[in-house]
């Protein structure tokens, strides 16, 4: 078990006084000076705050901090930061996977316990929470769930077998609710796709929420200030601009990305987090315009999982008047197919260095691309999917970055075992690659040039938030 550094600790509750001594105490007999004690020091805690928008609307994140703080103060611990996770949905997410908590959880020196404000902010899944308090019991960490409705529990690194069970058991009830609201959203959208009917969530861009003709519930109607930028947009790419540069007009106008016009719509601020970090308004990218003019919502029709919704005939089931003519939206998708250069982004779950490439130039990761007629891909630089531009793009061959980096981890952790991705960012592996130069000889296919190739270890700025 990894110890904690040596402390005074004292866990007695802030505020109690000590009755010990008896209140007519007789005048005490002179007695040599004593030297001072020193002052208690509290254990630390770290609260932990999470928030998913799609399943928790009513959690509040000021009452989660107000019931850390008051478990906090009642312990005896004393509150030194706090990690916040908000629009992080614990499903999805393992407590090792989520931003800024993961970031914390590498460095358990820091602090003695976490505090939750319940159960499920820390896991709804009975691995989730197996995972976690086998890490609090390997690093000497107390586990503390605040429960303000019910008993405060609290995992101490010792084997509490009963406290274990109770965790286990709110975690399963969780992981249970958490599937039976996914089945039932899962079941109403089902319904409001087939009928036409808007069910919520991210409008396409190009309309706006409207009244259904029926009366009951709410459709699509076209909304003129994003229709003119929509036809504005297919006339560039008629008159030969790339998306690149569409893009880049669009954001030196100030044109909001359809999830910013959908908050305006909403009346609610633009931006929000995305991969970990804060944005006043998102921007404008060759792939958001890509899949604004690929979606078949231009055609009026409503569309799950990018593709068409048909009904029991076979017919297009409709979100509102097409945007583009059947013909007009043919040919735009004639002009994008030939402009394919060859090399495509795709998202591969195999490829073991997203998240842990970054390109040299920016700074930003590097993502696996495909080669056409090729056996092997790339990672490569994407900012401008970033919307912004790299002085000094890099890629390298997949395959010979996977084979340096493995060999480097083999090297200094001295094993010989399998080399996972998950092992790489837990022990914060990071590949910087610069960009290399033009031509050379037949050299160049026998290996990466590992001049280019950086391998260090420890933090990633991008996931460090100390809140």
């Amino acid at each position: 078990m990894r110890s904690k550094r040596p402390r005074r600790l004292s866990y007695q509750p802030r505020g109690m006084a000590d009755t010990s001594r008896s209140a007519d105490m007789s005048k005490p007999s002179p007695q040599p000076p004593q030297p001072a004690s020193a002052p208690t020091e509290y254990p630390r805690a770290l609260g932990a705050v999470r928030l998913s928008n799609l399943t928790e609307v009513t959690t509040s994140p000021g009452r989660q901090r107000a019931s850390i703080q008051l478990c906090t103060e009642q312990l005896g611990f004393r509150l030194i930061a706090e990690a916040t996770d908000l629009e992080v949905s614990a499903r999805k997410m393992s407590p090792f996977e989520r931003p800024s908590l993961s970031s914390w959880l590498r460095c358990p020196d820091e602090y003695d316990a976490i505090v939750w404000s319940h159960v499920d902010r820390a896991a709804r899944s009975v691995v989730h929470m197996s995972e976690l308090i086998e890490w609090g019991q390997k690093h000497a960490t107390t586990l503390i769930f605040g429960m303000p409705e019910e008993q405060r529990l609290v995992v101490t690194p010792q084997v509490d077998g009963d406290a274990i069970r109770r965790c286990m058991n709110l975690a399963y009830a969780a992981e249970q609710e958490t599937r039976a609201i996914s089945a039932r959203l899962a079941s109403t959208h089902e319904v409001l796709r087939a009928t036409g009917r808007y069910g919520g969530g991210l409008v396409p861009f190009g309309y706006k929420k409207a009244p259904h003709p029926s009366g009951v519930g709410w459709c699509l109607a076209p909304d003129p200030e994003t229709v003119a930028i929509v036809r504005a947009i297919v006339d560039d790419v008629h008159s030969g601009l790339s998306l690149v540069t569409i893009a880049r007009k669009l954001e030196a106008a100030g044109v909001p990305v359809p999830r910013d016009r959908h908050a305006q719509l909403q009346g609610r601020p633009m931006g929000g987090r995305r991969h970990g970090r804060d944005f006043e308004r998102f921007r404008w990218t060759a792939g958001s315009l890509s899949k604004i003019l690929r979606t078949p919502t231009l055609r009026g029709h409503r569309v799950h999982r990018g593709k068409t919704v048909r009904d029991a005939e076979g017919s297009p089931v409709l979100i509102g008047p097409p945007l583009l003519a059947e013909e007009e939206f043919q040919a735009l998708q004639g002009i994008l197919d030939t402009r394919s250069n060859g090399i495509h982004p795709k998202r591969r779950e195999t490829s073991l260095l997203i998240g842990v490439a970054y390109c040299a130039g920016c700074s930003g990761r590097m993502y696996f691309a495909t080669r056409k007629a090729y056996a092997y891909g790339d990672y490569v630089c994407r900012a401008s999917a970033r919307g912004t531009t790299c002085p000094a793009p890099a890629a390298v061959r997949a395959d010979w970055l996977d084979d340096y980096t493995v060999g480097r981890y083999r090297e200094v952790f001295a094993t010989d075992g399998v080399v996972t991705r998950e092992q790489l960012l837990r022990d914060g592996v990071r590949v910087t690659v610069t960009k290399g130069q033009s031509g050379g000889g037949p050299d160049r296919l026998a290996g990466p040039d590992t001049s280019r190739l950086t391998f260090t270890l420890g933090e990633r700025p991008e996931t460090r938030q100390h809140n």
